[in-house]
Order: C-alpha cells, then sequence, then structure tokens
C-alpha cells in the first residue's frame, strides 16, 4: 500500500451488528478509501450491503453498476435513491468462513461538489457457481464535505456476521 495512506480508523467485529459508522471523519485528506472484509447473518447464500454518507437518507445517490459471475453477466443503473448498493456479501448459507472484501475510493471528498465514488467487491461461495464480481460507479448529489460513512445490510433487518472487518483510510496528495 503506498505510504500516502493513513489509518483513520478500523472496527473489527466480536458480535454481530445492524450498521457500522465512521464519524468525525477529519478533513486533512485528499481522497479516502474504505476496505472492507464482510459476511452477514442473513439466512440464505448471500445479501447485499448500502452505504450512507452523512447520515443523509435524501434521494441523491445515484450509481451504475455492473457485475460478473461463473455463469453471467449484467449492468443496471439506479437514480434518486437513499444510498449506495456497495455489493452482494457472504451469507449465513454460503461456504463457510467465506466472506466478501469489497474497496470503495472516495476522491475530493472535502470538495464543494458533488462527489463521485467508485467501488469494487467480490462474492466467493466455494460450493456453487454464484462467485460474483461488482463494479460500481457512485455519485453523491451534494456539496458537503464527507463527515460520516456508514455500512448497512441493504436487504431487510440483518447484521454484519462476527468477524466482519472494516478500515477506512486517508490519502494525502493522490
Amino acid at each position: 500500500m503506498a505510504n500516502t495512506y493513513t489509518l483513520i480508523a478500523s472496527n473489527t467485529l466480536g458480535s454481530s451488528a445492524a450498521s457500522v459508522t465512521f464519524s468525525s471523519i477529519p478533513a486533512t485528506y485528499t481522497d479516502l478509501v474504505l476496505k472492507v472484509s464482510v459476511r452477514s447473518t442473513r439466512a440464505a447464500t448471500s445479501n447485499n450491503f448500502d452505504m450512507r454518507i452523512n447520515s443523509d437518507s435524501s434521494s441523491l445517490y445515484s450509481y451504475t453498476y455492473i457485475y460478473g459471475s461463473g455463469s453471467s453477466a449484467a449492468s443496471s443503473r439506479s437514480s434518486n435513491d437513499t444510498s449506495f448498493f456497495i455489493s452482494t456479501m457472504n451469507a449465513a448459507n454460503s461456504t463457510s468462513s467465506t466472506f466478501t472484501s469489497a474497496e470503495i475510493y472516495i476522491p475530493s471528498y472535502t470538495a464543494s461538489q458533488n462527489k463521485p465514488l467508485g467501488s469494487f467487491g467480490a462474492f466467493e461461495n466455494n460450493s456453487s457457481t454464484t462467485n460474483e464480481i461488482d463494479a460500481n460507479a457512485h455519485l453523491y448529489r451534494s456539496t458537503s464535505a464527507i463527515t460520516s460513512l456508514t455500512l448497512y445490510s441493504g436487504l431487510g433487518s440483518f447484521s454484519f456476521d462476527t468477524g466482519s472487518s472494516f478500515f477506512l483510510y486517508g490519502i494525502k496528495n493522490s
């Protein structure tokens, strides 16, 4: 990892949690990177996870989503949502001890402009052909600086499972 990355905060869950929030993000960096390894408590093979910025649930989120699996590929778009879809994640019925890895890159998070973001996720389920790679282009239509990020289950009231980990980095001079 480049020596310009500075760990701002991290959280590895000792018990399940409905959401994880990074708050009071300092304005001392040029960009942010959030790296996660997540699994859901949902009794299914997979679940979605989403993200909100600054606890804002208004319809300011848009994204274009592409994915590929062992058997298909597709894309979709969504506008005027109340959060971002980040990735599909492993759930309770997927291969034991597998976690989805994802990275969210947030450039110019303090600039007085709409905020573009990019994310990439890899869902792995060794016992089936449901492995999936997600790539997303996001736009948060707000000129406010980003001061908090909240990740949560996108499908119902499920939680991130024990062992899920979250690392927020600041990048200087990117």
